[in-house]
């Protein structure tokens, strides 16, 4: 009797869902400047294209799928799940490009959103139409948005041309879908929330941790990510995006 009631126990524990699957943690990473630092802004968002180079091998190798906010959905049906996003659309972002086209195989497909201020699109030091339209075609790279100007969104009424006027100029440069909106300085509160709910399904913050999935209100309007910075090593990268 005693082996019966033991053998139901441990039969029904092994059919509970284990923590892992219960709490999957997806890291969502945010980068900004992918370039050798030469003493200009601040450091610690700049990353080496060397540094990101090694970043996304480390990904490759320890079977990673990158995914795009398109491919949200995918996040229950892949292996390791992770979000590689890119705030204001600097030029030297061109070195992401180049190494996704890089580290291309059949079996490893980099994939990375880069969120982009609509009416500093061509500024010298900013990606230009072309470039994004480049990038998007490729396949590569997903263009979003990061606002027309990069205001603090709590402190404004305009929102039709801040997130709508910007969202309508880059699906036109790229010809695809913009459902994403990465709030500046990451602030956002009640009424960011409702009026980018009119424009985009998902907003993202800069809250420093894991996307973790709960079906609280609003949660795909408040999506956390972690900074990746110039002074991150490969240690510390790989026990943030290794989180269980």
């Amino acid at each position: 009797m005693k082996k019966l009631a033991l053998f139901i126990f441990v039969l029904f524990i092994s059919f509970l869902p284990s923590p892992a699957f219960a709490e999957q943690q997806i890291p969502i990473l945010i980068y900004h400047s992918i370039d050798e630092y030469k003493g200009v802004g601040a450091k610690e968002l700049y990353v080496t294209p060397e540094n990101f180079e090694k970043q996304m091998m480390y990904l490759r190798d320890h079977g990673f799928t990158l995914l795009t906010f398109e491919r949200w959905r995918d996040i229950h049906k892949v292996n390791k799940p992770i979000f590689i996003t890119f705030d204001d659309g600097y030029k030297n972002n061109l070195h992401v490009f180049s190494t996704f086209k890089k580290l291309e195989t059949e079996s490893f497909k980099p994939a990375g959103t880069l969120f982009v201020i609509s009416d500093f699109i061509g500024r010298s030091n900013r990606l230009s139409k072309t470039d994004l339209k480049m990038m998007a075609d490729s396949g590569l790279l997903s263009i979003q948005s990061h606002t027309a100007t990069h205001p603090d969104l709590t402190n404004i009424k305009n929102f039709d041309y801040e997130l709508g006027v910007s969202k309508e100029k880059i699906q036109k440069i790229t010809g695809k879908p913009v459902i994403a909106l990465a709030y500046p300085y990451g602030k956002f509160n009640d009424k960011v929330i409702s009026e980018t709910k009119k424009y985009y399904k998902f907003g993202i913050a800069t809250i420093p941790e894991p996307f973790s999935e709960k079906g609280t209100k609003n949660e795909l309007y408040k999506l956390p990510r972690i900074y990746i910075k110039y002074s991150t090593t490969m240690d510390e990268f790989a026990e943030i995006v290794e989180r269980k």
